[in-house]
């Protein structure tokens, strides 16, 4: 993953707990899985959009 080993992964999840608490974990994650969703539904949009734009270009000509 990323070139990362096990050590580099736990040692990252650690100043992560450290930094932010345990608390205010699970509102980063949540916060996280909200972007990601966004993401993929603009480029579904985006992607629909494309594929609408071809198919009139092509049907046009």
């Amino acid at each position: 993953m990323f070139g990362l080993g096990t050590q580099e992964i736990i040692l990252i999840c650690i100043v992560i707990l450290v930094l932010f608490g345990a608390k205010k974990i699970p509102e980063l994650m949540s916060g996280l899985g909200r972007g990601i969703k966004e993401f993929k539904k603009a480029s579904k949009d985006i992607e629909g959009e494309i594929t609408s734009a071809t198919t009139e270009e092509k049907k046009q000509s």
